[in-house]
């Protein structure tokens, strides 16, 4: 696991932007061998998604090659609805890039049977011959896309029950009331996650800094999902100061050693 610390929330998204556009380039998408990329919601990774899409319309990148796969989306909600998660990949990046809208996946928030929904997005990943890179945040519990503290750390994409301190956090987008939250969601399994090549997880802020602690520091724990990138031989944590003021000092040393040293 490689952890980096940067000084504050603006880097962290330069850092990961710059990283994702050099990765694309170093694979050299084509119409026929497309790039897989995993991408998540929510205010974390906006300034990545700001920066992807100043990079692209400054002729640095383009996503005409791109095959994208969500991490998740509420249950009950159509795909215009102000808070899917479809409307919010639409509005904050997919309208901005030259992607190809057939090429990008939100599992279906209105489906009548959420088990063959699930079944069919990990068929549709596998088919596309599995995500390359996985972009991911963390919630203040530790939790990967939807996948609650509890979770199986070999779980796949199916229907979870939110946890009250997720409604709670989440009620933000909806009028700050946590009961006009979706109950349920879909999800991508923290398995899903680990089958990636390539596991990159941006966390920001002090709200996030218990959860990172567990997970570099601690032991690997399904009550810690995010724990789960301890076992994956090429994952990455991006955070600034704030999320890392929980970690010993040494921890901070060795990382930043190691990364000066590249």
């Amino acid at each position: 696991m490689r952890l980096l610390i940067h000084n504050d929330y603006e880097s962290v998204c330069q850092w990961t932007a710059d990283y994702i556009i050099q990765r694309m380039a170093a694979y050299a998408p084509s119409a026929t061998k497309p790039f897989v990329l995993g991408l998540p919601t929510g205010s974390t990774p906006l300034g990545v998604y700001r920066r992807l899409i100043a990079a692209h319309k400054a002729g640095n990148v383009s996503f005409a090659d791109v095959t994208t796969f969500n991490m998740d989306e509420y249950l009950g909600l159509k795909p215009d609805h102000p808070q899917s998660y479809r409307r919010f990949m639409n509005d904050n990046f997919f309208n901005s890039i030259d992607i190809k809208m057939e090429r990008t996946h939100v599992p279906d928030g209105m489906t009548s049977n959420p088990e063959k929904e699930c079944a069919e997005y990990e068929k549709a990943i596998k088919a596309a011959g599995g995500i390359e890179l996985f972009m991911g945040g963390i919630g203040g519990n530790g939790h990967i896309a939807f996948n609650e503290p509890g979770s199986a750390l070999n779980s796949r994409t199916r229907a979870m029950t939110l946890t009250t301190e997720t409604r709670i956090a989440n009620s933000r987008f909806f009028e700050g009331d946590p009961q006009k939250v979706p109950s349920r969601a879909l999800t991508v399994g923290i398995g899903t996650v680990l089958d990636a090549r390539e596991v990159l997880i941006i966390v920001s802020g002090r709200q996030k800094a218990r959860a990172l602690q567990a997970a570099v520091e601690g032991g690997l724990s399904h009550w810690c999902p995010l724990s789960c990138l301890q076992m994956h031989e090429k994952a990455i944590i991006v955070c600034d100061e704030e999320a890392a003021e929980e970690l010993k000092y040494g921890t901070v040393r060795y990382f930043k050693d190691i990364e000066s040293a590249r």
